[in-house]
């Protein structure tokens, strides 16, 4: 379970007194300043305005009125609230379409966290009609052990998590599920997987996987016959839910799960035949903690991950790097930037698989990126060391 060690405390007025509780959020570190009591009777045009003026709403009323009041929020973000039209002039470039994205993503991310929820000492929450939350709670942000405000948004996402960790997710090619635990990146986008699955495997006694997550990729090298995986990963989240799922499916003994950052240090640090890692696609800032499985500024990991890896490398070792194109489509990096980086490193292309997205903002149209994601290749490169010149 996870521990608590600091807690920020929100406060407010109601019923003519000063209240207070602790703060619970894993996206928002700060708690708002400014604090008013929704209910039922809260219209969704005054809450977007008190939302859109800094003024969080304390939630007093029905469950599913809440989740309705927080729908139509989103809806007014969006700009398909009732009366609302777009007037935004067309993005100039493909990286002006990417940024207005993420800006407008953001944007809808903190307005909805204006919403919020009062849970008590045991993660209950006490309001008409809620679900019982507690269990959900207690795994992905450890029991408040006190009075605790949270934002419905992040505590649907609390709830949505815990059904995915309980039922897992399908994976035909290990014909089992892999259960993702709270802050840990899902395997749902299968076609990264299903590359490593049939990619032809070198000679291979030994590999490592870097940044494992949920373990899916080291459970897959695993499945294909390899007799022993290291996997890492710098989260202790990631770690958790990785050795959980490697006991699930009978791998606890070929893979050994490990802290670490990228590579494993001391009586781990040997030589390895196969180096395997899915690391963030898009080298832009990344908005959340939660959403570092996905961006790298700067390529900052990348570069680190292949700088490290040749020295981690048998000399007839291979390095398999699953990368997306989406950041070359959106004019975020060349595909000249990337094979230097590889270059850099001391690595030449062997071999690239690609494979096209089957995941369902693809075929979005209302999707703001859907002509870019449309064109989406996942590339597996691989990877080996640069061939020296002969003296």
């Amino acid at each position: 379970m996870p521990e608590r060690t600091e807690h920020e405390v929100i406060t407010w007025t109601e019923g003519g007194g000063a209240r207070a509780a602790r703060w619970l959020s894993a996206s928002h570190p700060r708690p708002p300043a400014r604090v008013t009591i929704a209910g039922d009777e809260t219209r969704a045009d005054q809450a977007y305005r008190q939302a859109c003026e800094g003024r969080a709403l304390l939630w007093r009323g029905d469950y599913h009125n809440a989740r309705q009041l927080l729908a139509a929020l989103g809806r007014r973000v969006d700009g398909r609230g009732r009366g609302r039209r777009k007037n935004r002039s067309a993005p100039a470039s493909p990286a002006e379409a990417f940024h207005r994205h993420r800006m407008q993503t953001a944007h809808k991310a903190r307005l909805l966290s204006m919403l919020l929820v009062e849970l008590g000492p045991d993660g209950a929450l006490e309001l008409r009609r809620a679900p019982d939350v507690r269990r959900a709670l207690a795994e992905a942000l450890g029991s408040p052990g006190a009075p605790s405000v949270m934002p419905l948004s992040e505590l649907l996402g609390v709830i949505g998590a815990h059904e995915w960790r309980k039922k897992g997710i399908a994976l035909p090619v290990l014909e089992a599920r892999i259960h993702p635990h709270y802050g840990v990146f899902a395997p749902i986008r299968r076609e990264y997987v299903e590359l490593i699955a049939k990619v032809p495997l070198p000679p291979c006694e030994l590999a490592l996987d870097v940044g494992t997550g949920t373990g899916v990729l080291a459970a897959v090298l695993a499945a294909r016959g390899v007799a022993g995986v290291i996997a890492t990963d710098d989260e202790p989240r990631a770690v958790a839910c990785a050795r959980e799922n490697m006991a699930r499916l009978g791998f606890e003994n070929r893979v050994e799960v490990i802290l670490a950052d990228l590579f494993p240090e001391s009586e781990h640090a040997r030589e390895v035949s196969l180096i395997v890692c899915n690391p963030p696609w898009i080298p832009a800032k990344a908005v959340t903690s939660l959403e570092r499985a996905v961006y790298d500024p700067g390529s900052t990991m990348l570069e680190r991950f292949l700088n490290g890896a040749k020295s981690r490398l048998a000399p007839d070792g291979e390095v398999w790097l699953v990368l997306s194109d989406l950041a070359e489509l959106v004019e975020l990096r060349t595909r000249a930037e990337l094979l230097a980086l590889f270059d850099d490193a001391g690595f030449r292309v062997i071999e690239r698989s690609d494979s096209k997205p089957g995941h369902p903002r693809a075929a979005a149209p209302d999707d703001p990126l859907h002509e870019f994601r449309k064109r989406e290749t996942i590339s597996l490169w691989r990877l080996a060391p640069r061939l020296r010149a002969r003296p």
